[in-house]
């Protein structure tokens, strides 16, 4: 009786937690069709940090700021969204809308097309999706060398493991890959510029020498920190030093 009981009361808070946050998104989108965008911002932060992200919420709150000219918070929101959905075509067409406002036109120092290519491949799906891939390739790696022991015929052998061995080659792979895509989902090392215009210096401390200004909207790598100062690196290889209070991380 007592289980029943438990079990009833976690399918009690389940849809009441369901239909709270229905509410409270209807609420936010209500704010948003009235424009009220400034209200609604204020509700979907509310829904993101009682109720757990979503690349749809960060999407939604980055249309939000960017029509109440918040380009700093709309960009790192639209950021966070294909942090999570890298294939979320909505949120990288406003991003690069976005991005056409910011005042730094930052040249990135080449790199090579086939480091490029890989990073920017590795980056269509999230670690979750290259596991499940490495899943389902192994499966079928595995079904490919039962047909290689128990091949009727010589051909079906040979094929099969051939084809077992690519596969088991592409479930490695694509573990690998969902490996460093996690690792990208945690290490939070890249930033967005909040403040209308920040002076970058050369070291750690006000009386640095000043380098070069960035305004709001800015994407930056984050390098290291020191106290209340954190080391930057700029697409075009331009390397300084700004206080965190400047920077929100993606």
């Amino acid at each position: 009786m007592k289980r029943i009981a438990l079990f009833l009361f976690l399918v009690l808070c389940f849809f009441t937690s369901a239909f709270a946050q229905s509410g409270a998104l209807k609420t936010a989108n209500d704010l948003y069709v009235k424009g009220n965008f400034a209200e609604a911002a204020k509700q979907y932060e509310m829904i993101l940090s009682t109720e757990g992200v979503a690349p749809e919420l960060y999407y939604n709150l980055g249309n939000s700021y960017f029509k109440s000219n918040e380009l700093g918070m709309s960009i790192l929101n639209y950021e966070r969204a294909l942090r999570l959905a890298p294939g979320f075509d909505d949120a990288r067409f406003n991003l690069e809308m976005a991005q056409l406002k910011v005042v730094d036109n930052i040249l990135q120092t080449p790199t090579f097309f086939l480091g490029r290519w890989i990073t920017n491949f590795i980056k269509l799906f999230t670690s979750n999706g290259w596991i499940i891939m490495s899943v389902i390739t192994f499966i079928i790696c595995l079904i490919a060398g039962f047909l290689f022991i128990l091949g009727p015929t010589r051909y079906v052998r040979k094929s099969s493991f051939y084809f077992g061995t690519i596969l088991l080659g592409v479930s490695i792979l694509t573990l690998v890959f969902a490996g460093i895509r996690n690792d990208q989902m945690k290490k939070h090392n890249e930033a967005i510029i909040m403040s209308g215009v920040v002076t970058v210096k050369s070291s750690p401390d006000k009386s640095g020498t000043d380098l070069f200004q960035l305004h709001e909207g800015t994407k930056v790598s984050l390098k290291s920190t020191l106290g209340n100062w954190t080391e930057i690196k700029l697409g075009n290889g331009s390397v300084g030093w700004v206080e965190k209070d400047n920077i929100v991380k993606i």
